[in-house]
């Protein structure tokens, strides 16, 4: 009798990973029975012919959003108090107070946050937010189709999306065992643990020390180390395109070197287009000085703004765009979906790129995956000023404190550095690649070709 798995994506962030991955046929080929559990908008069925039982109902309580800050906040302070350390508030957005709503929100939460800022007012909270959840008609509905169609575990894709709090709930209380798949690298410290599940499945040994040293009610038997399938596709060759096939279907000059400039969502780095434009402003100098170089401008893909325009069309000889290939299919940043021909794209941006630069992307390690080099920015724009983001408060995170030395990234602490450090580079006198790989191991795991059997093997171990 094949075991069923409910496959379940509270938001679009996990098809990426679970959906245009092998992930579905290496499970199948070990005899699961998957359906996709759908909280999307969009359709597994219609666009992948992927078995699916979609979730309309999403009613979610009206406290919810309050308690969940508050939760988070909480968190953090216990954290910062735990550790002595004042990294903790900086992942803290700003409370509302635009309108008298916005203002009684934001009290009702800062009240419950001094009320519940301990370990013990953690957990309490995080109860009070199981039973808010349980008493929603979508809680009934979740339980109603768990019910119907009996799977015998469900996966959940990430662990950070308050969607999937009651439809996780009424697998529990049906006793169908609950995994929850830690989504990115950067989310343990963060807070972002929103669910509470059987087991979790993490892409490394860090990332299971830090779930253990956050969460003291997570014990060490309900946490696998299993990789992410994140990085799968870039070791896969039938991707791969020919220098001259990727170029021309581009409109990419063959005579030219290309740097892969790699954007940023706004909150990140707000003043990220100046970046940017000082790349331009280097790669000019240098083919003034005889060299013939480029630039691959690939977007973030949730970044919707014009701020990176007026760089664009004053360095349009230099400058290509090449956007990710993904779809917006709603208003809110987790429902822009990629589509499974951005992993052939991303694939070749990094084949055919000389290095990547940006400011403090994960992509350093999709470059590495493919031998090449990152250059972070590390530097104040003139433009800063008082309510703008700096940048450098990014490397200062926790998960920043994983690189085995600063020689992970080649980091440009001044602009004037820009020009000599792409020179370097490009005459193979600098990199961070033998340094950054050791980095990829401690992150991301010793197994990066092996995530998705490796989450079905432990799958099948936990039902037996």
């Amino acid at each position: 009798m094949k075991k069923k798995v409910f496959v379940f994506f509270p938001d679009g962030v996990g098809l990426r990973n679970f959906a245009f991955t092998d992930f579905k046929s290496i499970g199948e080929h070990m005899g699961f029975d998957i359906t996709y559990w759908n909280n999307t908008i969009f359709s597994l069925n219609d666009n992948l012919g992927f078995n699916e039982v979609k979730i309309e109902n999403n009613s979610a309580h009206p406290l919810l959003p309050i308690y969940s800050r508050a939760r988070k906040r909480a968190e953090l302070n216990v954290s910062r108090d735990k550790f002595n350390d004042d990294v903790y508030p900086t992942y803290k957005f700003p409370f509302n107070y635009k309108g008298i709503k916005n203002s009684l929100k934001s009290l009702f939460t800062k009240w419950l946050i001094g009320l519940y800022s301990s370990e013990k007012g953690v957990v309490k909270l995080r109860a009070k937010i199981n039973k808010l959840e349980r008493s929603t008609s979508k809680y009934k509905y979740c339980k109603a189709q768990l019910e119907t169609h009996k799977p015998n575990l469900v996966f959940c894709t990430t662990q950070r999306a308050t969607q999937s709090i009651s439809a996780l709930l009424a697998a529990k209380d049906l006793g169908i065992p609950t995994v929850a798949f830690v989504y990115s690298w950067d989310n343990v410290p963060k807070a972002m643990q929103v669910v509470e599940t059987d087991y979790y499945f993490v892409w490394s040994d860090l990332m299971k020390k830090e779930l253990l040293q956050y969460y003291p009610f997570v014990k060490e038997n309900q946490i696998f180390v299993t990789g992410t399938p994140q990085f799968e596709p870039h070791y896969n060759a039938d991707l791969k395109e020919t220098r001259e096939t990727f170029f021309k279907a581009n409109g990419l000059d063959i005579n030219k070197k290309y740097i892969c400039y790699s954007g940023d969502d706004e909150t990140t780095s707000p003043l990220d287009q100046y970046y940017l434009e000082d790349l331009a402003n280097a790669v000019r100098n240098l083919n003034s000085k005889g060299e013939n170089l480029g630039i691959i401008y690939r977007k973030c893909p949730v970044d919707f703004t014009s701020r990176y325009n007026a760089v664009i069309e004053a360095n349009k000889d230099i400058i290509k765009v090449i956007d990710p290939i993904w779809k917006q299919v709603g208003n809110q940043w987790n429902q822009v979906l990629p589509a499974p021909e951005d992993f052939k794209m991303l694939y070749n941006v990094c084949e055919h790129s000389e290095f990547v630069t940006n400011v403090c992307s994960s992509t350093v390690f999709d470059f590495v995956a493919h031998n090449k080099p990152c250059i972070y920015y590390n530097y104040e724009q003139p433009q800063l000023k008082k309510g703008i983001r700096d940048i450098g408060q990014n490397y200062k995170y926790v998960h920043f404190r994983s690189m085995p030395s600063q020689e992970a990234a080649v980091f440009c602490r001044d602009k004037k550095d820009l020009e000599g450090l792409v020179k370097q580079i490009l005459n193979g006198k600098l990199s961070n690649v033998e340094t950054c790989k050791k980095w990829y191991e401690i992150v991301a795991g010793t197994a990066p070709t092996q995530a998705s059997k490796n989450i079905w093997k432990t799958i099948d171990l936990i039902l037996k």
